[in-house]
């Protein structure tokens, strides 16, 4: 078959189209001196189909995040109630992961362009804490009842955003290389060990009693036990509403991992 014969490359659709032509105006003339009037001359178009698909023109920044939180929401609201609620808000930061790793280029362009216009940068913090509010609303759920439930579910939605950010950035920073899933996951462990359900099992509290920790407490055998090799162990006595943070950073300490 001839090369003539061959069928002409399909157009992208209307809205890809709007994206690549205001991201290559705003690297050529900047984003500031980039009107909506030239973007849509630049894709063909008229300002009407601009406006069907971006409310604005920061919109057409993060043409993605809609559909970022409407997955997101939909995956906390799969969840049944044997699932972990920290494990569970950790995997669904990750979806907003996969977003940004499905175009690494495209990620690292946005990155750079917010970091220079405060605006943007602006609009970018309203739209993470739309994230954070999503993530926070499904933890009073499943911390309904229980003593500071709001406050633990604020404490984790927070946590988790920042930790997702923060290695998230990291990658963006180096242009995208590297496994930017290593990095999350990294940093998400971070918040599973501090607020998790294998850590509130660990500082189990006792009712009563100021928290105290003392490395190198041997414990007595039972009556009649045979005697084992003892082992250095640490015991934790807290108040029960002690605050988690507080029984995390004791035991560190004693541990000598502070």
């Amino acid at each position: 078959m001839s090369s003539s014969s061959a069928a002409p490359t399909a157009k992208p659709p209307m809205r890809d189209a709007l994206v690549a032509a205001a991201f290559r105006l705003f690297l050529e003339r900047g984003y500031e001196q980039t009107t909506v009037d030239d973007i849509v001359a630049l894709a063909g178009v008229g300002r009407r189909s601009f406006f069907r698909y971006f409310p604005s023109k920061e919109d057409v920044v993060f043409p993605d995040h809609e559909r970022c939180l409407a997955d997101m929401t939909a995956f906390l609201a799969t969840s049944d109630e044997e699932a972990e609620p920290v494990g569970r808000v950790c995997d669904a930061a990750r979806t907003v992961l996969r977003v940004y790793a499905e175009n690494p280029a495209f990620s690292v362009q946005r990155y750079r362009l917010t970091r220079k216009v405060p605006g943007l940068r602006a609009y970018e913090l309203s739209v993470v804490w739309r994230y954070e509010r999503a993530l926070a609303s499904y933890l009073r759920g499943r911390f309904a009842g229980r003593p500071d439930g709001a406050l633990r579910a604020d404490v984790v939605a927070s946590a988790v955003v920042a930790a997702h950010n923060n290695a998230l950035r990291s990658w963006l920073r180096s242009d995208g290389k590297g496994d930017a899933a290593a990095g999350v996951d990294h940093a998400l462990g971070y918040v599973r060990a501090a607020f998790g359900r294998s850590a509130h099992a660990r500082s189990a509290p006792a009712r009563s009693a100021p928290a105290r920790f003392g490395p190198g407490h041997r414990e007595p055998a039972p009556s009649g036990a045979p005697h084992a090799p003892q082992e250095d162990v640490v015991v934790v006595v807290a108040r029960r509403n002690a605050p988690l943070w507080q029984v995390v950073r004791e035991v560190e300490t004693a541990l000598g991992r502070a």
